[in-house]
């Protein structure tokens, strides 16, 4: 592959052994791309390499085949050493037609591989992805090695005498291909044979069409005619311990299972489906026997009404949506803020305004979770860094809902909540428990807004406990009773106190600390989110080059960690990179001062190592 390799050697028998690679598969919606990069995925993790993954959806349901807008893609970094990005730039492209190689042929290193379906090069497809001459003829892939293949008609042939109509053996030339990348980077089939018997077990023919089409594949690989390499990209050092690939989503799921679990209350997640929050919902719905009830509601409003009406109850009330579903729920927040309940709201951020791009990355929803209701009504804000930190923030928004009693917005996003890394399982007994008080019975002098002193919580009565009597509602009310007020001092009153209380969070949370550098110096660049990785890596390969750069990265976004400023004026210059147009920066400025510089990106794409280092040595150098 040339200089597609990174820290290439040859071994005996013709293998070169590599640090990492970058392969992104490309294709149809219904050309099974996810299933494949997720594969591959695994049996990456199984052998051992360090990963990342970025799956790139069309935003249509079922785009019409073969044009640009319904490519599908699928891109795994996988490694001998540490991962922190799914890669910048492909080593290999697997483009099923020719608006797979289009869209992705532009992003590829220099010297990468390509490997093309070329049946699907007709004429017809040719034009609908806008070509007036076909790239296999024409010399547009002269600067890539290639491998073009007939892979429909060795899928068809491969699996002849399954049963299959042409139609339904077509669909499994994802797993020919599979198979023949296992065979460029030798890794083992069994893996997927086994996930075919289990996914397919109940249509014997499929999982014989499927493994055949498979095993042709990698087959074609020991004995084609054709002129390339092999790879082999040893385990990764990783620490001791149980792994297992986990996406954001489904580490989400998992940690407000296991906060039901460490505090002992029932979780009840009223939801609507949207994208790319959906399978947070689908995942819990699997776990009734940890105490998890699922609602799915009609509409984002019922959604987290019933989430608001379950804490209201004594459970633990969750719902979860993207930003349009975020709109809908702000008039119920501000409800929630009001009566003072546990909620823990989790936004997979998407692109937008409106619907704008359902399956692509942004970061744009940070102001509508900081300042989105109306009235002033803080809520503590949190936001995950990586899918598997999405576990323990999940936890964490759980631990500070019930101890403060109030609303917690957790903040992932697609590239989270849909990307993958392998997850260290922990010990599920060196999770800290944490406890949940709730008044058990009445009192002299009750009402629901007794404070407690450290926290400024109210007492969380359950109705029908014998001497709690009480009401809550969206009007204001006395600080001194609980009864309905309209005094103006008391509502100054009230107003600031609700605001107390979420700064005083800031005193139960860690502090900031630089993860990459040093504690002082030219320039910080402070992350949030997503952007963890590639700033990390970025700030890394620039400070090899020698330059004076640093890296932050801010977990709790409302309140800032209380040394916040603190950790700001040691560097001479702050970058803040965010996938928005500039909101933690207009944050940062407001807050404390600082002329922070604002490195902004809202194509729906994740940030680059290689652009973050640009920015990095231009930000240096002005």
């Amino acid at each position: 592959m040339g200089t597609a390799v990174q820290g290439s050697s040859t071994a005996a028998g013709g293998i070169r052994h590599l640090k990492g690679a970058v392969v992104r598969f490309a294709g149809d919606s219904g050309d099974g791309m996810q299933v494949t990069g997720s594969q591959f995925t695994t049996t990456a993790a199984l052998v051992g390499n360090d990963l990342a993954t970025f799956p790139d959806f069309p935003a249509e349901i079922r785009a019409p085949a073969g044009t640009l807008y319904g490519v599908s893609g699928f891109q795994v970094h996988f490694s001998s050493e540490d991962v922190f990005t799914p890669g910048d730039r492909p080593d290999v492209l697997v483009a099923m037609n020719p608006a797979a190689l289009k869209v992705n042929l532009t992003a590829l290193k220099p010297g990468a591989l390509v490997v093309v379906n070329a049946s699907a090069f007709s004429k017809g497809n040719l034009t609908k992805a806008g070509y007036t001459s076909n790239p296999l003829e024409d010399g547009s892939l002269d600067a890539f090695p290639s491998l073009v293949i007939d892979i429909t008609k060795l899928t068809i042939n491969a699996v002849e005498g399954t049963g299959l109509s042409t139609k339904e053996a077509n669909r499994c030339k994802n797993f020919w291909t599979l198979g023949l990348m296992y065979w460029i980077y030798n890794r083992p089939l069994e893996p997927t044979l086994r996930w075919i018997e289990q996914k397919f077990g109940k249509n014997p023919q499929l999982v014989a069409a499927n493994s055949a089409a498979l095993r042709a594949g990698h087959a074609y690989g020991e004995t084609a005619e054709v002129a390339h390499d092999r790879y082999e990209v040893a385990p990764a050092a990783v620490e001791k311990g149980e792994y297992r690939n986990i996406s954001g989503n489904l580490a989400t799921a998992w940690g407000l299972v296991a906060a039901g679990e460490l505090s002992g209350l029932p979780i009840v997640l009223g939801s609507y489906p949207i994208t790319p929050a959906s399978d947070v919902l689908h995942e819990l719905s699997r776990h009734k026997n940890f105490g998890v009830s699922t609602l799915q509601a009609e509409d984002e409003i019922a959604a987290v009404c019933m989430a608001i009406g379950a804490s209201y109850a004594g459970k633990l009330g969750v719902t979860t949506t993207s930003g349009p579903g975020m709109a809908l729920k702000m008039e119920a927040l501000g409800l929630a803020v009001a009566t003072e309940l546990p909620l823990v709201v989790i936004n997979v951020q998407r692109a937008g305004p409106s619907t704008g791009m359902p399956t692509k990355t942004e970061q744009a929803d940070l102001f509508q979770a900081l300042y989105g209701r109306n009235g002033e009504a803080p809520v503590c804000v949190l936001a995950a860094a990586t899918p598997g930190d999405c576990f323990y923030m999940a936890i964490e928004a759980a631990r500070i809902a019930t101890k403060y009693m109030t609303p917690v917005i957790l903040l992932t996003d697609g590239y989270l909540g849909n990307g993958a890394e392998p997850w260290r399982i922990p010990d599920v007994e060196s999770l800290p428990r944490f406890e949940v008080r709730q008044a058990t019975e009445g009192f002299d002098g009750f009402h629901p807004f007794l404070r407690d002193e450290k926290t400024l919580a109210r007492p969380w009565a359950v109705p029908g406990s014998p001497g709690l009597t009480h009401r809550i509602g969206g009007l204001e009310k006395d600080f001194d009773s609980g009864n309905i007020s309209y005094s103006p001092e008391n509502h100054q009153r009230m107003s600031e106190v609700r605001a107390a209380k979420i700064a005083g969070i800031a005193s139960d949370a860690p502090e900031l600390s630089v993860s990459e550098g040093a504690d002082s110096g030219k320039l910080l660049v402070l992350g949030w989110g997503s952007t963890y990785g590639a700033i990390k890596e970025a700030v890394r390969r620039s400070r090899a080059r020698g330059l004076d750069v640093s890296h932050a990265h801010l977990r709790y976004l409302n309140p800032f960690p209380k040394n916040t400023a603190e950790l700001l004026g040691r560097f001479d210059k702050v970058l803040v990179p965010e996938m928005n147009m500039g909101q933690l920066v207009k944050i940062v400025r407001g807050e404390f001062m600082i002329p922070a510089h604002s490195f902004a990106k809202i194509e729906g794409l994740p940030f680059t190592i290689d652009e973050l280092e640009q920015r990095i040595a231009q930000t240096l150098e002005a």
